[in-house]
């Protein structure tokens, strides 16, 4: 016998049914927003060649899942879902039409240190308008976040709004540094910014530059589209200390958080109208974000918005023998055409005692009972597991009852 050890890599995981059902909610929820709002499903390659992330980044490259492939080229893992889609942009601008508005909902890969919310492998979900230069454009997008929360049920989630245009007097490492300001505190970004070659002096006047900062008239137009779609204006606010450390990031920033949820922001976003251009040349303005999935299926699960509850389609058919079997096919064949969730158990057996333990660890509701006793009386049995009660109907009444 192999004494290997079997174990998934650090900071991926397997995903068991009853976590991945609530995964299959949250990301309806929010494919349902970014429907309802126009925005268009997009995808792209897992794998892009290397060159097309370096440089666009910024500190974080040394995240990449990077390697040759058999080919001998250069390739990474997807990073993000901003830099594809706008190497997306260039290949393809002439074949599309403008504004255009879309959302993924893919796998990225980051080799970063894992903790609670954060893996290695994640489920990203973006949205974007590439297109528009408008400041209308960050605050739609804006807006578009804030009802994704409110849909799946969230009372107080807030969005912080800053623009890097006010940091245009700021170099990028001490921006970078600002960033980790709510994590590290004043004393740690200014010793973060030292180790980056910036003198002390210097590095408290760009904290206090930061501190003092007022909205400009892009954040006045985005702070009044948010109170006129209607959203309370506790949800929102200017936040100068919000800086965002990707370096493509050149007008307006955001974070989502939720107030309850200590692990961190949920979600972000940033305008990033030269990142087109600096892959491919070619000029695309563009403003979106990335919504943290695995954050707020933590955050929704802790707040218990996921509806776990009665279903009356968690069914299951039992399988009494080889006799009773094509009469129960027949039944739950019916019973799914009807629209319901029918599981029958795999193995013909007169041993109920199982069947039923099956359906108690599977969370089943009701489970259906087809016997030579029901088959004589061309009846059918059916047990509520929660209740502990068995009824003895016919096919009318079984399906009245579990519709």
């Amino acid at each position: 016998m192999s004494n290997k050890k079997i174990q998934t890599l650090k900071g991926f995981r397997d995903i068991f049914p009853k976590e991945a059902k609530k995964r299959e909610w949250l990301r309806s929820k929010i494919i349902q927003v970014f429907e309802r709002w126009g925005y268009k499903p997009f995808e792209t390659p897992t794998l892009e060649p290397l060159d097309l992330f370096e440089g666009q980044i910024g500190e974080d490259e040394k995240l990449f899942y990077k390697f040759t492939d058999h080919g001998g080229r250069n390739v990474a893992l997807r990073y993000d879902q901003t830099v594809p889609i706008c190497r997306v942009m260039g290949q393809y601008k002439g074949q599309l039409y403008f504004p255009f508005k879309r959302y993924q909902i893919q796998p990225a890969f980051r080799a970063e240190k894992p903790q609670k919310g954060r893996y290695r492998e994640f489920l990203q979900c973006d949205a974007d308008i590439f297109g528009v230069k408008s400041p209308y454009a960050d605050a739609e997008v804006i807006a578009l976040s804030l009802d994704i929360y409110k849909e799946i049920g969230f009372k107080n989630p807030k969005v912080l709004i800053n623009d890097r245009t006010l940091f245009k007097d700021i170099p990028y490492e001490a921006i970078v540094a600002i960033d980790k300001l709510e994590k590290i505190g004043e004393k740690g970004v200014i010793r973060d910014m030292e180790k980056k070659d910036i003198d002390k002096s210097k590095a408290q006047e760009y904290l206090d530059y930061v501190a003092n900062i007022e909205p400009n008239d892009t954040i006045q137009i985005i702070l009044d589209y948010l109170e006129s779609y209607g959203f309370d204006k506790s949800w929102y606010e200017f936040d100068p200390t919000i800086a965002r450390s990707f370096s493509y990031s050149d007008g307006p920033i955001w974070e989502v958080k939720i107030k309850e949820y200590k692990v961190g922001s949920v979600l972000g976003g940033e305008r990033f109208d030269n990142l087109t251009n600096s892959i491919s040349g070619v000029d695309v303005p563009g403003t979106g974000f990335g919504l943290g999935f695995d954050r707020t299926l933590e955050a929704a699960d802790q707040l218990e918005l996921i509806p776990i509850g009665d279903n009356n389609n968690n069914i299951l058919m039992s399988a009494f023998d080889d006799k009773t079997l094509k009469k129960s096919l027949k039944i739950v064949n019916k019973l799914r055409a009807e629209g319901l969730t029918v599981d029958i158990y795999p193995n013909p057996s007169r041993d109920f005692k199982k069947q039923f333990k099956y359906a108690d660890k599977n969370g089943y509701k009701y489970v259906i009972i087809l016997g030579e006793d029901e088959l004589k009386n061309n009846k059918i049995s059916l047990k509520n597991m929660r209740k502990g009660e068995q009824k003895l109907l016919d096919i009318d009444d079984l399906l009245k009852i579990l519709s």
